[in-house]
């Protein structure tokens, strides 16, 4: 991953399974949003691709590339919902603009994904009107709108206090944090621009050969901080 001639990441090899919850680590700046922008298709690798069940994202084009993306969901750090646009409008969106779905079904969709999340009866808020928490699960509700094979959460409790993130996790899977929902994980370092440990994230705690990794996962360095992603 780069830009220009600057390199973010190198080297980066990885398979998620089927109904894995994969996380991918790393400190401030070593690149974790923007491979999730990668994985997405919002931005082309420097070099490689990246493969849904043997198709390349990156070099699908037109019709086929629509088809793999409709099959990703994706929570954004911000939330990134329209300020114009009331709850229940950000949900349709979606099913809108790629559904044949009829304005009743949308609306009967919008209320289910919303009431998922916890915001049955704001419909008609706007983003201004809620809190970061409630903006936040909003954002998943419109991820999950056109049911989605894959969900990506791009720092889904930053800037949260402890009591709304640890809804927001129970939400994602009624447990708490990395360890708690965690598979795998992938830990992206910013000093040498590439992986340097891959599997569960409790053994990479216990056991990794890596101390930055080991630092990060039991916050024992203050200057090992960054986030989960």
């Amino acid at each position: 991953m780069a830009y220009g001639s600057f390199v973010i990441q190198k080297d980066l090899s990885f398979t998620i399974a089927r109904a894995e919850i994969f996380v991918i680590m790393g400190g401030s700046g070593s690149g974790k949003s923007t491979l999730l922008n990668h994985m997405v298709g919002l931005q082309a690798p420097a070099k490689g691709d990246v493969l849904y069940d043997g198709q390349s994202l990156c070099h699908a084009e037109g019709e086929e590339r629509d088809r793999l993306r409709r099959r990703l969901g994706v929570s954004y750090q911000s939330g990134a919902l329209w300020s114009s646009m009331t709850l229940a409008e950000n949900v349709a969106l979606p099913l809108e603009t790629f559904t044949e779905l009829s304005p009743k079904q949308i609306r009967e969709i919008v209320s289910l994904k919303l009431a998922l999340v916890g915001l049955a009866g704001f419909e008609e808020f706007y983003p201004s009107e809620i809190s970061g928490g409630m903006v936040k699960r909003a954002g998943v509700a419109r991820a999950m709108a056109l049911d989605p094979d894959i969900l990506f959460f791009d720092e889904p409790s930053a800037g949260l206090d402890p009591i709304t993130s640890r809804r927001l996790d129970d939400l994602i899977l009624d447990l708490r944090g990395i360890f708690a929902i965690g598979d795998r994980a992938v830990f992206l370092d910013a000093e040498t621009q590439t992986m340097i440990a891959l599997g569960n994230p409790k053994k990479l705690r216990d056991e990794s050969p890596e101390a930055k990794v080991r630092a990060f996962l039991t916050r024992g360095e203050q200057d090992a901080g960054g986030s989960a992603g």
